[in-house]
């Protein structure tokens, strides 16, 4: 589960990680309020789950509460990259000397926490590792032995940190940010920019705080951080949504996620794809469907099925009564079925005399298919 920013330095603060003061605000009168109480220069930055808020106009800086009014009316109801800013955070303005970036991600292949820290914070982490790479310092800590000190000091003098007050500072909030991501069962804990003031206060200006959902029964409070109108219906059902013209429909995650790879394998460009689960009746699929073809990009459908307990010609019954409700004409819909009665399956679609549905019986077979179909 993703935290608003708002939501993330709140549980910074918990663990003592030093952030700036703000307030919340859903309205412009709001804003205005929250500036005229913290008092001088502040800035007004957009609540979203995603990133790029800068570039696209969400984060501005207000010299007035009357200033902040304004720039909340401008931010409030933008969209950014598809979703609507509905909160702001009005936080007091900071003098920045030097932005470093600060994170702890869970390492899936090492299967141990990652702390990654450079001194060329306020970027993307992924042009400082393609740019620079020996600015950014990785570090794994085995978590049977836990957090030692140590391991502040790797990172610290590892970035080229030399001045003895930041070293201080930058090492307790290290500290602190592990304590947060193991206490908090966190996948993610970031801080992009952490930055130092002029008068050497080093404090996280941003934060980006994700949560593992399966963990959320220990966290009550965080659970209710949760923002359920925020979530886009897209990822209910495609979970990924990348750049391509093949839209992927499978039974089970994994299946779907293998589709992907092979879709791309032969030269194809995946767009989405959704996960059907263990089923494949007529509104499920049409549910996948409609969720597929939103995306303007498809040009052509991959259903890939395996039968185990799912039988095949139930999934095929519930693509072509998917099909009736839905005017799926334009679109070549290719399915794979294999595994229980996919013979079967098979036969029931190449029977319907559907000229868009292309039954296929090998996942390999039907990438290609699919991709081929996509190009023309």
């Amino acid at each position: 589960m993703d935290l608003y920013e708002y939501q993330g330095k709140e549980l910074f603060r918990r663990f003592g990680i030093p952030v700036s003061e703000g307030r919340l605000a859903e309205t412009p009168e709001e804003a205005l309020a929250a500036a005229d109480e913290l008092g001088g220069p502040v800035v007004v930055k957009a609540q979203v789950l995603t990133g790029g808020r800068g570039k696209a106009g969400g984060v501005k800086l207000a010299e007035t509460p009357e200033d902040a009014e304004a720039k909340a009316s401008d931010i409030l109801g933008l969209d950014i990259k598809g979703h609507v800013v509905r909160r702001l955070w009005i936080e007091k303005a900071s003098d920045i000397a030097k932005e470093y970036y600060l994170s702890i991600a869970f390492d899936r292949g090492a299967k141990q926490p990652l702390f990654m820290f450079t001194t060329q914070g306020g970027v993307e982490i992924e042009q400082v590792a393609e740019e620079n790479p020996d600015a950014l310092v990785r570090l794994h800590v085995d978590p049977l032995e836990g957090f030692q000190p140590w391991v502040a000091r790797r990172l610290i003098y590892g970035a080229g940190v030399d001045d003895p007050n930041e070293q201080k500072q930058i090492a307790s909030i290290v500290e602190k940010l592990y304590r947060a991501f193991v206490e908090s069962d966190a996948m993610l804990t970031e801080i992009n920019p952490l930055i130092v003031t002029p008068e050497g206060e080093v404090k996280a200006l941003d934060s980006k705080f994700t949560v593992d959902d399966n963990a959320l029964f220990r966290h009550p409070d965080i659970a209710e951080m949760r923002d359920t109108e925020a979530a886009d219906p897209l990822e209910t059902f495609a979970r990924e949504k990348l750049d391509g013209d093949v839209g992927i429909c499978g039974n089970g995650a994994g299946l779907s996620m293998s589709t992907v790879d092979v879709v791309a394998h032969v030269g194809g460009r995946p767009a989405n794809f959704c996960d059907l689960g263990g089923g494949g009746d007529a509104e499920g699929v049409v549910d996948a469907l409609e969720v597929i073809t939103r995306d303007p990009q498809v040009k052509s459908i991959f259903f890939n099925i395996f039968g185990g307990i799912t039988r095949c010609d139930e999934v095929a019954r519930g693509i072509l009564a998917a099909l009736d409700r839905l005017d799926m004409s334009a679109y070549p819909i290719v399915v794979r079925l294999d595994g229980t009665n996919a013979e079967a399956g098979r036969r029931i679609l190449a029977e319907a005399g559907k000229p868009n549905i292309y039954p296929e019986a090998t996942m390999l077979e039907g990438a290609r298919k699919a991709v081929e179909l996509a190009k023309k």
